[in-house]
């Protein structure tokens, strides 16, 4: 990740000093190995200069998360997460594996973060569901690359279908999705949100 790899990098070395060579050498290495690495930078919470830097230098894309745009208790540098801010070398979650479904998200923010998310919207006082697939295809049509929905936010599940909650060493990567959930109509409205917004993957044809 973006700040574990610059904290270990900026750690004394007997051979190489200099932190921004030791980061160039990393990359040099991987590149050399790897031409084409299909990598993703984590560069989630307290995010200085340096960090933006060496995303930059990498040519890796960084991660947007939509949630911590609109919540002030996750993140120091929330505007970087609102979609109009969003770089196109990027990949954007609503919410990854460790934060709350959107649904639940949703419901547990402040009075003043709801005002906001529907201020940003432009949806006025909306009911939760029509809330929730406004921010799914803010997601989708923002500037990023890619984006990348976890199947609770297309189901609009509850706090159940949660994938792990950091910090805890259980309950942890225990929903699973079932047969009944997996429906057609889910998979056209996947196909349709994607395909309106340019996210259809041509190359797999009709089939998700």
């Amino acid at each position: 990740t973006g700040r574990r790899t610059k904290s270990h990098l900026m750690q004394p070395s007997s051979t190489l000093n200099n932190p921004s060579m030791d980061q160039k050498a990393l990359f040099r290495a991987l590149f050399e190995k790897c031409p084409t690495p299909d990598l993703i930078v984590e560069d989630l919470g307290f995010v200085d200069e340096s960090v933006r830097r060496l995303v930059r230098e990498s040519g890796f894309p960084n991660m947007r998360v939509l949630e911590f745009g609109f919540d002030t208790r996750d993140t120091s540098a929330k505007s970087d997460h609102l979609p109009h801010n969003y770089p196109a070398r990027c990949v954007a979650y609503l919410g990854t594996h460790d934060n709350e479904t959107l649904h639940t998200w949703l419901r547990n923010l402040g009075i003043g973060e709801r005002h906001l998310v529907s201020q940003y919207l432009a949806i006025g006082d909306a009911d939760d569901a029509t809330t929730e697939n406004a921010l799914l295809a803010l997601l989708l049509r923002s500037p990023a690359e890619r984006c990348i929905v976890t199947l609770g936010d297309w189901l609009g599940l509850d706090r159940r279908a949660r994938i792990n909650t950091p910090s805890t060493a259980s309950g942890n990567w225990r929903w699973r999705v079932s047969g009944e959930q997996l429906s057609a109509a889910l998979c056209e409205r996947i196909l349709e949100m994607t395909a309106l917004y340019g996210r259809r993957n041509e190359s797999k044809g009709d089939q998700i």
